[in-house]
């Protein structure tokens, strides 16, 4: 048997990216040590094992957020992934703010085409 991973994530950005899913119902968090939220097989939001989070925006919305909040684009292994957002601490804190990208993030991506599942 293989030992259960863990996740390494700080308890109280863990705990406000919950807070923030939360917010918003018919959204699921998944992962167990990588949280992340997908909606037709597209991830739109990810919490990395540091606890920062990057957030998928439409193209459009992506510059402002960055000039806005003094951010840059979200950076996973190595990879900038080029429609993804770095949420600032200040900004992951501020549920009520954050929660109008996320739904932003949420609807924009669920235009997507779906993607076939695995399952």
């Amino acid at each position: 048997m293989s030992p259960q991973k863990e996740s390494k994530i700080p308890a109280e950005k863990l705990a406000l990216y919950e807070k923030l899913v939360a917010a918003h119902p018919g959204v699921e968090r998944k992962g167990d040590v990588h949280p992340y939220t997908s909606v037709n097989g597209h991830m739109f939001s990810y919490l990395d094992q540091t606890g920062t989070m990057g957030l998928r925006l439409p193209d459009e919305e992506i510059e402002e957020f960055l000039k806005k909040y003094k951010t840059r684009l979200f950076e996973s292994y190595g990879v900038v992934k080029k429609d993804y957002v770095t949420v600032p601490d200040s900004l992951l804190q501020d549920t009520k703010t954050l929660s109008r990208y996320f739904r932003m993030s949420y609807e924009s991506t669920k235009s997507l085409k779906p993607k076939p599942t695995t399952k």
